[in-house]
Order: C-alpha cells, then structure tokens, then sequence
C-alpha cells in the first residue's frame, strides 16, 4: 500500500505545474473600513450582481493566529466579496469552458496595522484574452466604489 502512495504522489508530481504568484490589481483609498466595504457591496449590487458570500479572512487570521504560534498581526480587517456574472461568465466560458475555474470572482478589500485608515481594494489578475471581460467588471466595480474616472 505504502509503495502505491509513493507511485502516486510521483506521478502526480511529474503532471503538475508549479503555482505561481500573479499580480494583483488594486488601490488605495483613505476612509474607514467599514464605509469602503459598504460602497463595494453597493458597487456589487449596482453592477446588477448578487454577494454570494463575504469572507470575513482577516478575522479568520486573527482568531487563529496563536493557534498556529503566531504573533503578528497581518490585517486589522480583510473581507473577500465573491459573486458571479451570469452574462460575463457565460461570454468566458463559452470561449473555453476550463474558465470556469475563475468563477466566482472576488474583491478583497483590506488595512493594515501598520497603515490604519489606508484601505487597499482590488482583484486578482487573470489570463489576457476572453478573461479582460472579467477584469473590465471588475475595474469597473471598484471604480464605482472608490468613486475612481475609468
């Protein structure tokens, strides 16, 4: 049994690509959290969209972090909104259905200890192509709640 879960985290290993870091795209305001994750809500709905769900990671960080034996403070708060497109998402996928691995799209919004008041908004970066789609939404999301010219 041992030697069949060796063969197959080998052969797994030689068909997998590593994970690399991409760039995100984001933005600063000065303002309290709380009105920042209120106007990109808003923003959601505005664009005709529905939460789907709101992680709330940076309270998940600090509940654990002396669980894992950590003492830092990464976040003083961190939401990630998740939600989906129907017309947006049906464009991408039809172009190639393996897009659906982007679906939902997220918002994070998040400060810092070390720079209270500044509130950073933004999302992953996707592959160029059917997926600049995703990234005009998305732009035009954070756009709406920052109050930014597109």
């Amino acid at each position: 049994m041992q030697r069949f879960i060796i063969a197959a985290a080998t052969a797994a290993s030689l068909f997998s690509t590593p994970v690399l870091a991409q760039e995100a795209h984001a933005w600063e305001i000065e303002d309290e959290f709380g009105n920042v994750t209120f106007a990109v809500e808003n923003a959601i709905v505005g664009a005709g969209l529905v939460v789907d769900h709101v992680s709330h990671t940076g309270e998940m960080l600090e509940r654990t972090r002396a669980d894992v034996g950590s003492d830092r403070v990464i976040f003083t708060q961190a939401d990630i909104y998740s939600f989906c497109s129907a017309t947006v998402s049906r464009a991408v996928m039809e172009a190639n259905p393996a897009n659906v691995q982007y679906c939902p799209y997220t918002v994070f919004v998040y400060e810092t200890p070390e720079r209270p008041r500044v509130i950073t908004v933004g999302f992953r970066d996707y592959p160029a192509g059917e997926m600049d789609q995703v990234e005009e939404l998305l732009g035009g999301i954070v756009a709406e709640a920052l109050m930014l010219e597109e």
